[in-house]
């Protein structure tokens, strides 16, 4: 069965008449893994290498490439992207953040940077924990741009 799209049906927005604001976001996410892969992290003692910053390459670049994911996603110039990890009790944290002075939002590539530096973490992990679970990525906040400011409260 064949369905034909309609002409506005599928597009991407047009931002050409939006002015180039100072645009920021924050994202996160957890992935959830046994003490003996937490140990391994902390001891370097993992198969493929240091765990962190091979996950923090993957995420800038998983930010820089959002536009190539999603196909609505307008590409943005990414002034500044930082990733960072903390170990808690039962896995690790994963939090990005991203900056751009551009027509639309940094939202998406503050997710995307998330969800591949998480999924980075599995992939390298993976030989000594397969149950390892991802969740809660998430927006947390937000600034610049026609809809203001965001800030998660929950």
């Amino acid at each position: 069965m064949k369905t034909k799209c309609k002409e506005n049906e599928l597009r991407m927005i047009d931002i050409s008449a939006k002015q180039k604001t100072s645009r920021t976001a924050t994202a996160e996410g957890f992935i959830e893994m046994s003490p003996k892969t937490l140990k391994a992290i902390k001891e370097n003692k993992t198969p493929k290498g240091d765990v962190f910053t091979t996950s923090k390459i993957a995420g800038i670049m998983a930010a820089k490439a959002t536009s190539n994911t999603f196909p609505m996603c307008h590409p943005i110039n990414i002034t500044h992207c930082n990733i960072k990890f903390d170990i808690e009790k039962k896995g690790v944290r994963v939090e990005s953040f991203i900056k751009t002075f551009d027509r639309t939002g940094a939202e998406m590539e503050a997710l995307s940077a998330v969800s591949t530096a998480l999924l980075n973490i599995y992939d390298m992990l993976k030989a000594i924990d397969k149950k390892m679970d991802i969740t809660n990525i998430r927006l947390l906040k937000k600034s610049g741009g026609k809809s203001g400011n965001y800030e998660r409260k929950n």
